[in-house]
Formats: structure tokens, sequence, C-alpha cells
């Protein structure tokens, strides 16, 4: 029983599994594992105006039950950072990652932060390959228009989103500060799972 316990100052991260949800399902959210509340503080946010558009729209919700959620890596001490951008456990990782994306084909893949957005694009062999201090978030606000504009349900989309929100950050289309940032990304997500609704076998029955 003591083997099941964890102590009260083991790391959140690794009270967290590195995978949930079911593989097969169209919609993955991918972590950065030394960021594990982010699965709460932004996440869950953005899910709300989804499902608040979806429901006023369609009149139904996405079954979260069996949405993919996984952690980049496995282990939060060896997320790159400034001096150790890309050792060779995170390639692996990269590697491992690439046949599940390839074997399941997701139709929806939303990175949060910067390094598990570029963690995705290494695992496409996206060139040129970014450095950590590359994507902020002005970048990613930029990614994130660039997915929306080119979303391909027969592909799929890489949608990045930020891993924290401040007030001190600007974004596209006039939705300046962060109190408006939840309800764009996940209007726009929305927009899409609704043109796209009949290719999607997301929904709570």
């Amino acid at each position: 029983m003591s083997d099941l316990t964890y102590n009260k100052n083991t790391p959140l991260s690794e009270k967290i599994p590195r995978e949930s949800g079911e593989r097969t399902f169209p919609i993955w959210l991918l972590f950065n594992p030394k960021h594990p509340v982010v699965r709460h503080y932004i996440w869950k946010l953005v899910l709300a105006e989804i499902q608040d558009k979806l429901y006023r729209e369609l009149h139904t919700r996405i079954d979260t039950t069996n949405i993919y959620i996984r952690n980049a890596v496995s282990d939060s001490r060896i997320v790159p950072n400034t001096v150790n951008w890309w050792g060779s456990e995170v390639a692996t990782e990269i590697d491992q990652f690439r046949e599940i994306i390839i074997e399941h084909q997701p139709r929806i893949l939303i990175s949060f932060g910067s390094f598990p957005f570029e963690f995705v694009r290494r695992a496409y062999k996206s060139s040129p390959e970014k450095g950590p201090k590359y994507w902020c978030a002005s970048t990613l606000g930029d990614e994130f228009v660039k997915s929306i504009e080119k979303f391909d349900i027969n592909k799929t989309n890489i949608i990045p989103l930020l891993r924290r929100v401040t007030e001190s950050d600007k974004f596209i289309e006039n939705h300046t500060y962060f109190a408006s940032y939840y309800h764009y990304v996940g209007t726009k997500i929305a927009e899409q799972i609704i043109e796209n609704k009949d290719s999607l076998n997301i929904w709570i029955e």
C-alpha cells in the first residue's frame, strides 16, 4: 500500500499520469510536464468556451472522457532549457511520439506553450528548428492564427495555445488582453469543429 501512496513532497508533475484518454480519439492535448496546472487554468477555460459555442449552435457538446492527454516527455527533468535545449533523451521521445501520431492520425492536436509546440514541430520534422526563446506569446499567437486559417480536417491540425496568459500579452484581431484570450481561441477552435462536425466522432450521445 505504501508503494502506491505519494509523499506530500512528491512534485505534482509526478503525480499526474503520462497519458490518459484514448489515442484513437480525434482530439489530442500535449503538455509540458513541468507545468501540470496548465491542464486546469488554461485548458479548462478554453474548453468551457468551446463547449459553450458548440451547445449554442449544435445543441451538443464534446464528450471529453476520451480526449487523449499526454505529457510531451515522461520525465520533467529532461525538459530542455536555455542551456540544454534538446538532449538525446528528448530526441528519443520525439521519435516515439512521431510513431504514435503516424499510427493514429489525430485531427486536432493542441499544444500548450513553447516546448510542446516545438516538440510537435520536430516530430513532424518542420524546419527551421527553433530555440527556447523564439516561441513567445506573440509568435505562438501568430501560429495559432495560421493553424485556424489553414485548418484541414483531412490531416492533423497542430494548434498552439499559450501555457500562461498575462495582461501584458497582446493578441491579434483586437483581442488585446488576457481576459478575452480564452474566449477568442475557444471560439476559433469551436468554429472549425462546427464546420467539420460530421467528420468528427467526438460528441456526447
